[in-house]
């Protein structure tokens, strides 16, 4: 519930050329570590969709739009989306929605929070986010605008507060 809004299924991937001091998760900066992604692993995530309360997919790492990771990840999104039309799809990057707006992934990420994340901007009670310059930015009603520069955000900074951060965070 800490990875997007729902009860989700979590896709860590290897390879990051950010670095951030601090991060969460540095095993997974090397993008020759982790797992190797087969079939096997593709079927157990389709798996967990087919259960009516997964709410979606949350592409986490590393970053999945490390060059080592963009073409399959944006392949595995079109068959996500296209299997499971109503499942949403929230990313993590450490690349701003300024630098990667216009990429053609976007078409098929419902959520994305942008940024690195910063060690001095840090607040654990953040809601879904590590740092206060990260945003989460919905990406479909940003497209769908004019001005597809300027983004919206999913939720402002949502605090979470004690036990029931998931009810504190939901957005209506």
């Amino acid at each position: 519930m800490l990875n997007g809004d729902g009860l989700r299924v979590v896709l860590w991937v290897a390879g990051c050329s950010h670095c951030c001091k601090g991060c969460q998760n540095p095993v997974t900066w090397d993008p020759n570590g982790g797992i190797l992604f087969d079939d096997a692993a593709k079927n157990e995530i389709f798996e967990q969709l087919d259960q009516s309360y997964i709410s979606g997919i949350t592409f986490s790492g590393g970053d999945p739009l490390h060059h080592a990771n963009h073409f399959d990840v944006m392949h595995l999104m079109s068959e996500i989306k296209e299997k499971y039309p109503e499942k949403t799809i929230w990313l993590y990057t450490g690349d701003s929605w300024e630098e990667i707006r216009l990429d053609p992934i976007m078409k098929y990420i419902d959520v994305l929070v942008d940024g690195e994340f910063k060690i001095e901007e840090r607040d654990v009670t953040l809601c879904w986010k590590g740092s206060k310059n990260q945003r989460v930015i919905d990406v479909k009603r940003t497209l769908e605008q004019e001005e597809s520069e300027i983004p919206i955000i999913y939720c402002e900074d949502y605090k979470i507060e004690g036990a029931h951060h998931a009810a504190n965070c939901a957005v209506s």
